[in-house]
């Protein structure tokens, strides 16, 4: 398989019309394009994840001040979209068309063409703040790296094409449930990467 965008280039800055967070505030927080070909036979529908593989595993460094995270800290991982049940015959998201801006106090999904998007990790990361930002957040949420982090962070959009039609998955489900699901049906996956930082 191959995937594309039009938005960025594999390996290169992801800009911030695609962000959550920017130097000054909120993003544009639109999807960027995704588009893919050559699926493998048998392929009866696409499941689709983007995770920052560079997220501090100290949450309580993020933005601290007079702390640089550095480059060596322990890193995780923070889902910033899940998507399953996308129909076989769909080959590309058009950019910002599951997400156009930033939604406070958490999303529904923009559930469409029979596929499903479930929770993105923003839902944890926000569940403590009384200010407006606690929520669900399904869909799209773009990168929102700490401002104090030495380290560039990486987003990979991965596809799995898939032998079934459906995944057995809870209504609100996470990318670990999809992933779950997912085992034993996965014919092929290609992934593509964007790097972003709010380090000056």
């Amino acid at each position: 398989m191959k995937i594309t965008s039009d938005s960025f280039e594999h390996r290169g800055a992801i800009r911030p019309e695609f962000a959550m967070g920017v130097p000054d505030g909120f993003g544009g927080n639109r999807n960027p394009h995704l588009a893919w070909s050559d699926a493998p036979a048998g392929t009866k529908s696409f499941a689709l994840l983007c995770i920052d593989t560079d997220a501090p595993t100290d949450a309580s460094l993020a933005g601290k001040e007079g702390v640089e995270i550095p480059v060596e800290h322990p890193r995780g991982d923070f889902v910033h979209w899940a998507v399953i049940d996308i129909p076989a015959d769909v080959d590309e998201i058009a950019a910002g068309s599951a997400s156009d801006g930033v939604t406070k106090g958490g999303k529904s999904s923009r559930d469409g063409a029979g596929m499903r998007e479930g929770l993105n990790d923003y839902t944890g990361w926000f569940a403590g703040d009384a200010g407006g930002m606690r929520g669900q957040y399904h869909g799209y949420d773009g990168p929102y790296p700490p401002p104090n982090d030495l380290r560039t962070h990486r987003y990979f959009f991965r596809l799995y094409a898939l032998d079934v039609d459906k995944l057995n998955a809870p209504a609100s489900f996470t990318a670990a449930d999809a992933q779950r699901a997912m085992h034993g049906h996965v014919l092929d996956e290609v992934a593509i990467y964007a790097t972003y930082s709010l380090h000056a």
